[in-house]
C-alpha cells in the first residue's frame, strides 16, 4: 500500500509532503527491494526474446501480446527510477536514476516499433539488426541499474567512501616509463564500460565476503580488502572517473594490484600450513590459480607497446586480468573464513587457550617459500612494508 501511494504521488525530483514524514530506512527498504525484485524478475529478458522470435515469424498478433507485456515492464522499471531517485544519497546517483528512467521510456517503445516492422518484413536483415540494437541497449540499461542499485546501497550505509585509490612511487615508474600517457577517447571508454560494470560488481561482492569476517585485522582479510578498493579504482578509470586518469596511471594501479596479490598469495602459503589435507589442497589449489594470474597481469603492464591500438587492447587485458583475479579472491575468502570459524569452534569447545592467530605467528616461515622469490616479486613481506610503497589517497 505505502509503495502504490508513494508512486501515486512521486513525479521525477518532487515528493508528495505525506512522504517526507516517514523514515529514510523504510524509503530506502522500500526502493532497493522492489528495485532488486524487478531486475531478478527480468533477468532472463524473456519478452525481448519471444519479441524477436515472434517477429521473425511475422507473427503480428504475437508481436502485439508480448509488446504490451514489455509495456507493462516498462511501466514497472520507470516507476521503480523515479523511486530510487529520491533515496540516491548523491546528485551523481539522482542524475544516473533519471537516465535509467528516461532510457527505459525511450527504448521501450522503439523495440515495439521494431519488432511490428520486422513482423511485416521477416526476411529484412536491416528490420533484425535494427531490433537487436535496440534490444541490446535495453539490456545494457537493466545492467547499468544493478550496479546502480549496488552504488545507492553503498552510500545509503555508509561504504562508499571506505573506497581508496593506490597510486605507485617513481620507484615503480622505471618498469612503464616507454608507455605514453594517453586518455581514452569516447568509444574506447564506452567499449571497457561493460568490463568496469562487472569489475565492480565483483568488488561488491568481495565487500560483503570480507564484511563476514569477525577478525578485519587478519591478513587475508587486509589484502582482500586492499584489493577490492584498488579494483575499485580501476573501474572508475572505466568511466572516466577517480583518480586514475591516464593509461598509464591504470597501468601503475594494475602492478601494484598483482603484487598486492602475490602478497595474498603468501600469506594464503602460511595460512595452509595449518590446514589438514583436504583443506590444504583446496587452498593452495587456488592460491597457484592466483598467483599464476598475477604474473599474467604482472607481466602484461610492464610489457611495452606503441599505438593507439596496441595501448587500448592492453587497458582491455589490464581489466580483463583484474576480474580474474578478483573472481578468484571472492571464491577464497568464504573457504578461508569457514576453516577459521570452525577451528575456533573447536578450541572454544575443547576449551584450548591457543588462538588461531597465535597458531599461525608460531608457525615459521620457510626462506624458499613460494620458489624462492624475492620480497618485490613474490617473497613473504607484511602489508605495512608493502603500504609503505604506496601513495595512499581517498578515491571521490
Amino acid at each position: 500500500l505505502f509503495l502504490s501511494l508513494f508512486l501515486t504521488y512521486t513525479k521525477h525530483t518532487h515528493i508528495h509532503p505525506l512522504f517526507s514524514l516517514l523514515p529514510s530506512v523504510q524509503l530506502h527498504k522500500v526502493a532497493v527491494g522492489r528495485a532488486a525484485d524487478l531486475l531478478k524478475l527480468h533477468a532472463e529478458h524473456l519478452p525481448l526474446r519471444a519479441l524477436k522470435a515472434s517477429g521473425g515469424e511475422g507473427n503480428l498478433e504475437a508481436v502485439a501480446e508480448y509488446a504490451r507485456t514489455l509495456g507493462e515492464q516498462k511501466e514497472q522499471l520507470v516507476e521503480t527510477c523515479r523511486l530510487l531517485c529520491h533515496v540516491s544519497g548523491t546528485e551523481p546517483l539522482e542524475i544516473t536514476c533519471i537516465h535509467a528512467e528516461e532510457t527505459f521510456h525511450v527504448i521501450g517503445p522503439q523495440i515495439i516499433s521494431a519488432a511490428q516492422t520486422l513482423a511485416l518484413h521477416p526476411s529484412s536483415k536491416i528490420a533484425k539488426e535494427n531490433l537487436d540494437v535496440f534490444c541490446e541497449a535495453w539490456e545494457s540499461q537493466l545492467c547499468d541499474m544493478a550496479v546502480l542499485l549496488r552504488e545507492i546501497n553503498d552510500v545509503f550505509e555508509g561504504r562508499r567512501g571506505d573506497k581508496r585509490a593506490y597510486i605507485i612511487y617513481n620507484k615503480h615508474s622505471a618498469n612503464l616509463k616507454t608507455v605514453k600517457a594517453v586518455k581514452l577517447d569516447a568509444e574506447e571508454q564506452s567499449t571497457i564500460a561493460k568490463l568496469g560494470l562487472e569489475l565492480r560488481l565483483l568488488t561488491s561482492d568481495m565487500d560483503t565476503e570480507v564484511e563476514k569476517w569477525e577478525d578485519q585485522e587478519h591478513d587475508i582479510v587486509r589484502q582482500g580488502q586492499s584489493l577490492s578498493s584498488m579494483a575499485y579504482s580501476m573501474y572508475l578509470f572505466t568511466r572516466g572517473e577517480g583518480l586514475l586518469k591516464t593509461t598509464t596511471d591504470l597501468f601503475h594501479q594494475a602492478e601494484v594490484l598483482s603484487e598486492e596479490g602475490l602478497q595474498l598469495c603468501s600469506s594464503l602459503h602460511t595460512f595452509s600450513t595449518q590446514l589438514m589435507d583436504e583443506q590444504k589442497v583446496v587452498v593452495l589449489s587456488e592460491m597457484e590459480k592466483l598467483m599464476g594470474l598475477c604474473q599474467q597481469l604482472q607481466m602484461g603492464v610492464r610489457t611495452p607497446v606503441q599505438g593507439k591500438t596496441a595501448t587500448f587492447q592492453k587497458v582491455d587485458s589490464s581489466i580483463q586480468n583484474t576480474r580474474a583475479i578478483i573472481t578468484v579472491v571472492i571464491y577464497l575468502l568464504p573457504v578461508c573464513n569457514k576453516i577459521v570459524r570452525k577451528y575456533k569452534s573447536e578450541r572454544s569447545s575443547l576449551g584450548s587457550p591457543q588462538s588461531w592467530r597465535d597458531r599461525q605467528s608460531s608457525t615459521a616461515v620457510k626462506d624458499d617459500v613460494l620458489n624462492g622469490k624475492n620480497s618485490n616479486g613474490f617473497g613473504v613481506k607484511s602489508l605495512e612494508q608493502h603500504m609503505a610503497n604506496l601513495t595512499f589517497l581517498e578515491s571521490k
